[in-house]
């Protein structure tokens, strides 16, 4: 067994999150699957996991299709750290522990020893420096460029030392080395060029599994590294996975990843459809979380004139009514948004006092702004019509009943919008080219940070507010070495946000598994990601 060279002293302020509670309600079992078995763990087996869509990329740190490429990729790469679901504090993994300077400016590394990647090359700080580097170099390309920002580089102490720097202190960055992104590859993958690595066979990590296989848009086999004995101990099952060998299953249909699960073809399915609780629940032990981070809602894209005018933007959100989408498109297992943040995102607010539906006060907002309503029921101004582009994901099934009940409300108050749909690539091809004036995502962390890709005006997804309080909040909070003055300067953000209505929060995400009765040991992470299958099992045949 690996033993940790020193204690982990942890810097409380800057490494605590906040708790991340599990979501109890129904026919959720927290974060685990348990069935009436009473056996102890199984070693062996193949586990067939459905998955709703191709991962696109295996490499940790690409943009692949969201939750369904994290799933795999979590199985192949390591972390720094490991956030602890339970209450959002950062626990060792490969760092045994870290300490950061006064201004959050450097943060220094201690490494485990006795780890290895999947190819035998011993884990050093020269692979974490790689690491980190690479992904700055790739910049927009990598889904971590925001965690990055104000990177100055990461200097190799020595073997088992790494001192990661930034040009303007960065208080995020210990959380975000708990991510899948920020997963530690080895130096052959670093040097594959970062566009040829979507395939996985150049991601070589220190995780629980290999890749035998990935064949695009069927399925992706993964095998059991049995030397793996470098888990997070704080989580439990440090060593060896039980199983020998998961088996991603790409089915996109809700129905028949339902379906096949009864009739025993699979043995998990994610992405659960709230349409389809009732009928598992009575089956199966559903294993729920919610998402912290950024909920389901609109986003206005303030480079455009129209929904630059708070005006606008405000009668929009008055006209769109959280409970009914909810109520329409979900179940009582989705929370009602009430903020930018999901209730269980560290330094959560409430901000659903700031403007409330009231789509009577919307309408003469508009009539007396000069917007006048056509023969069409569609409102223009100075020859420009009130029409707009609203660009989403179909990674999840209710969002296109979501959004033509919201459609509906506001042509109800005269503002027509017309809904382009796509895959996340296609999806984030629209937000590059700009043409869209509302997008509708969310964005799952378990840090308030999350906001700052959006919401700074300096983010990589910036909306274009130019908003200079907003900055300097976000300024603030990765410069407080405190948890709960940063979960303070949170609550700032999200009042900010609300006032000036850069969004309109819908809806919380829950993430649902249904695992068969003979599966256990299936847990999310913090983030509410699949986390790593070690502790999964099944009964024996």
């Amino acid at each position: 067994m690996t033993t940790h060279r020193t204690p982990f002293r942890l810097v409380a302020a800057i490494a605590a999150g906040t708790a991340a509670a599990l979501v109890m309600a129904g026919c959720s079992s927290g974060g685990t699957a348990s069935t009436s078995s009473s056996s102890k763990p199984v070693d062996g087996g193949s586990l067939t996991y459905a998955i709703a869509n191709d991962p696109i990329t295996l490499n940790p740190t690409g943009t692949g299709a969201g939750n369904d490429t994290l799933a795999i990729t979590r199985q192949l790469v390591d972390s720094l750290l490991w956030q602890d679901p339970s209450d959002g504090s950062l626990k060792p993994w490969l760092a045994t522990k870290y300490s950061a300077n006064a201004d959050a400016t450097a943060f220094t590394f201690d490494l485990r020893s006795g780890v290895t990647f999947s190819d035998g090359t011993a884990f050093d700080a020269t692979a974490v420096k790689d690491t980190f580097d690479d992904i700055a170099s790739a910049g927009a390309s990598s889904t971590a460029a925001a965690y990055f920002s104000g990177y100055t580089g990461t200097k190799v102490v020595d073997d088992d030392t790494v001192e990661v720097d930034f040009g303007a202190p960065n208080a995020a960055f210990p959380n975000a080395t708990s991510s899948v992104a920020l997963g530690i590859v080895a130096p052959k993958t670093t040097e594959t060029p970062f566009e040829d690595r979507a395939d996985g066979k150049a991601v070589i990590g220190t995780g629980p599994f290999t890749l035998q296989s990935y064949t695009k848009n069927t399925s992706t086999i993964l095998t059991k590294r049995k030397d793996y004995d470098w888990g997070p101990a704080a989580r439990g099952g440090s060593g060896a996975a039980h199983l020998s060998k998961v088996t991603f299953q790409v089915v996109p249909e809700a129905s028949v990843r339902t379906g096949s699960l009864q009739s025993g073809q699979l043995d998990a399915i994610s992405s659960v459809q709230p349409s389809d609780v009732d009928t598992l629940q009575s089956q199966y032990d559903l294993v729920t979380r919610a998402n912290p981070g950024q909920v389901f809602g609109l986003t206005f894209n303030q480079k455009r004139p129209i929904v630059s005018d708070l005006v606008v933007r405000k009668a929009i959100a008055q006209a769109v009514d959280p409970k009914a989408v909810r109520d329409t498109s979900l179940n009582g297992l989705f929370k009602v948004a009430d903020s930018v943040l999901g209730s269980t995102t560290p330094g959560y607010t409430d901000t659903s006092s700031t403007i409330s539906y009231d789509p009577a006060a919307a309408k003469k907002a508009l009539d007396a702004a000069g917007w006048e309503k056509g023969s069409d029921g569609i409102r223009s101004k100075d020859g420009t019509k009130l029409q707009l582009k609203l660009v989403w994901i179909t990674n999840f099934g209710p969002n296109q009943t979501s959004l033509e009940l919201i459609q509906q409300e506001l042509k109800k108050i005269g503002v027509g919008v017309t809904l382009e749909s796509g895959t996340v690539p296609q999806y984030l091809a629209n937000l590059t080219s700009g043409d869209w004036d509302l997008s509708w995502d969310n964005s799952s962390r378990a840090d308030g940070d999350v906001l700052r890709s959006k919401f700074s005006s300096s983010g990589a997804q910036s909306i274009g507010a130019s908003d200079t309080t907003l900055d300097a909040l976000f300024t603030k909070e990765l410069s407080q070495s405190s948890a709960s003055d940063r979960s303070a300067t949170f609550g700032e953000i999200q009042q900010r946000v609300a006032s000036q209505v850069d969004f309109v929060p819908v809806h919380e995400l829950t993430s649902i598994i249904a695992p068969a009765t003979d599966v256990h040991g299936i847990v999310f992470g913090a983030d509410t990601r699949l986390d790593q299958l070690t502790g999964a099992w099944k009964d024996a045949s």
